[in-house]
Order: C-alpha cells, then sequence, then structure tokens
C-alpha cells in the first residue's frame, strides 16, 4: 500500500510573483521611510496609515487576482481563504493579547505551508483585517499589521516542499520558523510604533534627522527593554501550538485541499 503523496501547494507565478514583491516594496519603504526623514518633517505613521490601508487593498486583490491569472488558484481556493481567515480571526480574542499570547499565529504558519506563499500572504493579511473588525483593534497600525502578518504566513509557504521534509522533521521545522517569525513580526511591528515615541530616553527613543545607524542601534535597546517578553511569549505559544496540534491541522487541511483538487478545473456538464 503506497502513501498517498501531498497535495501541492498553491504555486506562485510571475504575475503573482511581481504584484507580491511590489506590496513588499511599498510595505518595507511604509515602516522604514521615518528613518530617512529629515528632523523637522513632522513624522506621523497616524497620517501615512490611510494612505498604506489604501494601496494595500487594491494589491492584495491583485495578487489574487494574478494567482488565478497564473492558474494557481480558484473559486475554491478562495472560498478555503474565506473560511481559515475566519477562524484566524475567531482565534485571536483567546488570547486577548495578553503576554503576547496570540493562537492565531500558528494558524498561520500551517496555512501558510500547505497553501503556499501567495495564499499565505492574502490569508495573513486578510485575518488581520477581519480580527482588528471583530476585536475593534481599528487604527493606524492595522494597515502595519496586516503586511507583517501576511509576511509571516508568506514565509512559511517559501519553506522546503513537503516532498523532501516529511512527519516530525517537518513539524520541528514549522515550529522553529514559527519562533524566528514571532520575534520577527513584533520587531516589525515595533518600528512602526517607535518612531511616535519620543522622550522616552536617550538610549532607547527615536531621533528623528539622526544618521540611520545611530536610530537602528536605540531600535534594538527599545526592543530588547520593552517587548522581548511580549514576543517570547506569542514565540512560545506558537511552538507549543504547532507541535501539539500541527499534525492533525496539516492532515486536515491537505485533506481538505486534496478534496478540493484545487489543480482540477471546474467543469460544467450541459446535457
Amino acid at each position: 500500500m503506497t502513501a498517498r503523496p501531498h497535495p501541492r501547494p498553491l504555486p506562485l507565478g510571475p504575475r503573482a510573483a511581481a504584484a507580491l514583491t511590489l506590496v513588499t516594496l511599498i510595505g518595507i519603504a511604509a515602516f522604514g521611510w521615518p528613518l530617512l526623514a529629515d528632523g523637522r518633517s513632522g513624522l506621523s505613521h497616524s497620517q501615512d496609515a490611510p494612505w498604506l490601508f489604501a494601496a494595500l487593498l487594491p494589491l492584495l486583490v491583485a495578487v489574487v487576482v494574478a494567482t488565478i491569472a497564473d492558474q494557481g488558484m480558484d473559486s475554491k481556493a478562495v472560498a478555503m481563504l474565506g473560511v481559515l481567515a475566519a477562524v484566524g480571526a475567531a482565534l485571536r480574542p483567546l488570547g486577548a493579547g495578553t503576554a503576547g499570547l496570540e493562537p492565531m499565529f500558528f494558524l498561520m504558519v500551517l496555512s501558510g505551508r500547505v497553501l503556499g506563499p501567495g495564499f499565505g500572504f492574502v490569508l495573513g493579511s486578510v485575518t488581520m483585517f477581519a480580527s482588528a473588525l471583530l476585536t475593534g483593534g481599528v487604527g493606524p497600525w492595522m494597515p502595519f499589521q496586516m503586511l507583517a502578518l501576511g509576511w509571516f504566513a508568506l514565509g512559511a509557504g517559501l519553506l522546503p516542499g513537503p516532498a523532501r521534509i516529511r512527519g516530525r522533521a517537518e513539524l520541528w521545522m514549522l515550529a522553529a520558523y514559527g519562533f524566528v517569525a514571532s520575534f520577527a513580526y513584533g520587531t516589525v511591528m515595533n518600528l512602526q510604533g517607535w518612531v511616535l515615541l519620543q522622550g522616552m530616553g536617550q538610549g532607547i527613543s527615536f531621533h528623528p534627522g539622526d544618521p540611520v545607524p545611530a536610530n537602528l542601534a536605540r531600535f534594538l535597546a527599545y526592543c530588547l527593554a520593552t517587548s522581548i517578553g511580549w514576543d517570547l511569549g506569542r514565540a512560545a505559544l506558537t511552538v507549543v501550538l504547532t507541535l501539539a496540534l500541527g499534525t492533525t491541522l496539516l492532515k486536515a487541511l491537505r485533506r481538505a485541499t486534496r478534496k478540493a483538487a484545487f489543480d482540477v478545473p471546474i467543469c460544467f456538464d450541459m446535457r
């Protein structure tokens, strides 16, 4: 008796890759531009957040449309996107953000792993948007959170394929990724809020107009002083849930994609 092969993750075609590259470049610019701004520029991410959100929504649609055009995503995959985003949004309030305990992150790791980087990025962004509406967490930070969680899930889709790494090795790889990426998510989001907080002390405050290396050194000190424990809670919970529930959920996600047969076109018999 031979084991059935894992379903192939939704491929990232050239148009979807171009759309993801564009949204990533815009995201990097949105997070990092205050480091390069003049001290008299009147920095405020609350002012650029609406513009970022306005740019992000059509770019998310562009990623989906590009993936459809590259024949990697169809209506069944879009339906699964909605289901997983709803589940992820429902998971977020369970931790209520206490000590960084946010259970939806492990679902993003597993979903991105099974369904690929393009699907993962859209899923992460849509999940954060839905959870913000559900929890009342709408504010200037929301588009930045959407980007950061999209990157988080995208990275899981770029890990070595299931044909090469399976079983416990795959689970430990996903747990390790979730641990590191949880800190990366927290660090990226710290950058969004840090530039707004001044007067905290010479060693950790953002100084507009100062050289980038000096500000980055202060930013590192800020992360170590204020958020390392919060990020550790998120990372630890992601590892625990991935190891405890990962095997079951990976099988369920792969079974769902196999039954949906994403690679098989939908045909209607008109007889």
